[in-house]
């Protein structure tokens, strides 16, 4: 199953504040926010929706196409997506723009607050998804991820016109898309990924109930935080799979790129959505015990030690069929 993912590629730059961040605002001064937080450490590290979810597909080994646009300072990130099994191929460099940068401080309580600087991303809109198709002999799914929106629409109307199906996957784009832009990226969409925040910030900028968005894609699959993900679908019950144990939690930033690698990497290996799932929770798991988001590394026996305890022998055998 060829399955391209297409969304940011950029850096991030992480901070750590020791305190909280609501102990530092003063609710009759919302309205005129000027905070500086002194951190405690900064970590530079490779990001981008794009990219962390293609990290994660090509380390348990299921080819995805990166379709995205970065700068002419690239090359080092490209090397390393090449040698963790990523086709990145597809990537267009920009000619005058720098790779987008993600800055974002996260508190003691693991609230967060990040600005994006978009630079070559805005370039995305110029990828054609067909010079994509052609070049590894069709896609059997595409993964619109937050990007460009200008490129996002024009990727979700691409899938739409050649009839290549499509997954919506918006996150933080949310917040500046209005409810056209919204209604426009997920109907028809196989798979609308969100979090629960994200999924009542769709249906209000919609206007659409629950019911409604679901009759217009094929699968909705909420994240749940730390209690796992929903997955429903018209006229089924839905299945809800539960996440691993945790060792530790170091680190938010990227947990849901990696639950949509291990889910993606279980469609791709055709093993059912509850084992899809269960894939992507794992994966998450290893991520959230990880400061930053492809730094993690993933143990064939490590991971099927990990995965047998949390979901048991018969989901481990069907999963370590797949896991080279």
């Amino acid at each position: 199953m060829r399955i391209a993912v297409t969304g940011s590629i950029a850096t991030d730059h992480l901070m750590t504040f020791p305190g909280r961040f609501a102990d530092q605002l003063v609710a009759e001064q919302l309205h005129t926010v000027s905070l500086s937080f002194l951190v405690d450490n900064l970590d530079v590290r490779r990001g981008g929706v794009g990219a962390n979810i293609c990290f994660g597909m090509g380390q348990l080994g299921t080819g995805p196409i990166l379709v995205g646009a970065a700068g002419s300072d690239f090359d080092e990130y490209r090397a390393w997506l090449d040698r963790h099994g990523v086709d990145t191929a597809s990537v267009r460099i920009s000619e005058v723009l720098h790779t987008a940068r993600f800055v974002c401080t996260t508190d003691a309580d693991h609230n967060q607050i990040g600005s994006f600087y978009t630079g070559a991303m805005s370039e995305a809109r110029l990828i054609e998804l067909k010079k994509v198709a052609d070049r590894v002999g069709g896609l059997d799914l595409v993964l619109i991820g937050a990007d460009d929106p200008e490129g996002m629409l024009r990727h979700t109307e691409e899938c739409r016109t050649r009839g290549i199906p499509f997954a919506a996957d918006f996150s933080q784009q949310i917040a500046r898309m209005g409810s056209d832009e919204i209604r426009t990226l997920l109907d028809g969409a196989t798979y609308l990924f969100s979090n629960e925040y994200e999924k009542g910030l769709i249906e209000s900028k919609t206007g659409w109930s629950d019911a409604e968005i679901l009759s217009r894609v094929g699968h909705r699959v909420t994240t749940l935080g730390k209690n796992g993900v929903r997955i429903d679908r018209v006229g089924d019950e839905p299945i809800i799979v539960g996440c691993p144990e945790e060792e530790t939690k170091a680190d938010p930033t990227g947990v849901g790129d990696a639950f949509r690698a291990g889910f993606l990497s279980g469609l791709s290996w055709g093993v059912g959505l509850e084992r899809a799932a269960q894939v992507g929770c794992m994966l998450a798991t290893l991520v959230i015990e990880t400061v930053g988001t492809q730094e993690y590394t993933l143990r064939r026996t490590h991971f099927m030690e990990r995965f047998t305890k949390a979901y048991g022998h018969d989901a481990a055998a069907e999963v370590q069929a797949h896991l080279a």
